[in-house]
């Protein structure tokens, strides 16, 4: 059956529709990972928007449930090249079609995924619909798309109630703004007794709780819509709980202590980003998925200072909080999919809790 994608500046890719037979408007960003588009379309940063993948072949290796990083997938919709109707694999359960099937999540294949890009990358970021209806209207649909938002996403992915896993080590409260499974299990995997709170969780219910950690997770959207989130953030941050936070939670902590965040042109997607350690000059290839970015320029110099930046476009990537135990970053550590350079942070960051390590770099 065929299927279209309509971009909000009126450009149109016809192909063959995939997954669910169902219209969707979605903002349209893409993704530049070889492998991992099973965590892709679990991860909850991707909320409100559907992902085009760059790699041109899609689902050959199949679906492999135990990889998911969240219970479901979030995405809006797939957009794809090719994709694999075959699975080759010994651990797969299913084929990727299946899997967009099962979870009613259309999309749309046989575009040219790499054109798209170039569009996206030149224009920006934009709103998009996939349809099967082939007498669409471009007078009804374009105000449509320019209307769509992704609105409160945060509470939409977040946990609905406190879970904990238990560990002998310490007692890490990770705050849910949309987080990854391996987040938690970096932690459990470290001897940790992680507690999950759902992201409008008070500040004084956590620190009832009187955790060693906290830890602020990633997630969807735009940073100022957490607005009660940004409130409880800086309760917390006025204590002497050490803190570490990653892209979602790396803007909130920003926000909260006086900085600023502002959407980039088209964001940063994909398993290959480079970022420098100002303290080191060490560079790591680092995961990451992110379309808002903590503006260096408005982080209160008395408060924060970077740690790290982006190597391809100077971008902000890290802070080290003075006088605090906080260190936050734009990537993503705990990776998947993407490589584990940056998984010291988690060492870094019990560390820290254990009064070995200030929130400066540790030298390496």
């Amino acid at each position: 059956m065929k299927a279209f994608l309509i971009l909000e500046d009126g450009t149109v890719f016809t192909g063959i529709s995939i997954g669910a037979r169902k219209e969707i408007i979605s903002e349209i960003v893409f993704n530049t990972s070889m492998t991992g588009y099973l965590e892709i379309l679990t991860d909850p940063s991707y909320a409100g928007q559907a992902v085009c993948m760059t790699y041109p072949m899609i689902g050959n290796y199949g679906i492999c449930y135990e990889d998911m990083e969240s219970i479901r997938p979030w995405v809006d919709g797939y957009i794809v090249k090719e994709l694999s109707e075959k699975d080759s694999n010994f651990r797969s359960e299913g084929t990727i079609s299946d899997f967009l099937i099962k979870y009613d999540i259309p999309g749309i294949a046989g575009i040219d995924t790499r054109a798209l890009t170039k569009i996206l990358r030149e224009k920006g970021t934009m709103n998009g619909m996939i349809t099967t209806d082939e007498d669409y209207s471009m007078e009804d649909i374009i105000p449509k798309l320019k209307a769509y938002t992704t609105g409160k996403v945060v509470e939409k992915v977040s946990c609905t109630e406190k879970k904990r896993t238990p560990g002998s080590g310490y007692r890490i409260a990770l705050l849910d703004v949309g987080t990854k499974k391996d987040i938690a299990l970096n932690l459990v995997k470290r001897g940790c007794e992680v507690t999950v709170y759902p992201a409008l969780t008070k500040a004084s219910e956590i620190l009832l709780d009187e955790p060693d950690g906290i830890m602020i997770s990633n997630g969807p959207g735009d940073p100022k819509e957490c607005v009660e989130t940004i409130e409880e953030i800086k309760k917390l941050y006025e204590t002497d709980i050490p803190i570490f936070a990653i892209c979602l939670g790396h803007q909130l902590m920003a926000l909260a202590t006086g900085g600023d965040t502002h959407r980039m042109k088209y964001g940063h997607r994909g398993a290959n980003h480079p970022v420098k350690d100002l303290s080191t000059g060490r560079v790591y290839i680092t995961s990451q998925n992110h379309g808002y970015v903590v503006d260096e320029k408005k982080i209160p110099p008395d408060v924060a200072k970077p740690s790290f930046v982006n190597v391809n476009d100077g971008t902000l990537e890290g802070l080290d909080y003075i006088n605090k135990k906080i260190f936050t970053v734009q990537f993503h550590p705990e990776a998947c999919p993407g490589p584990v350079d940056t998984g010291f942070l988690f060492d870094r960051f019990l560390a820290m809790i254990g009064g070995k390590e200030t929130a400066d770099h540790a030298k390496e």
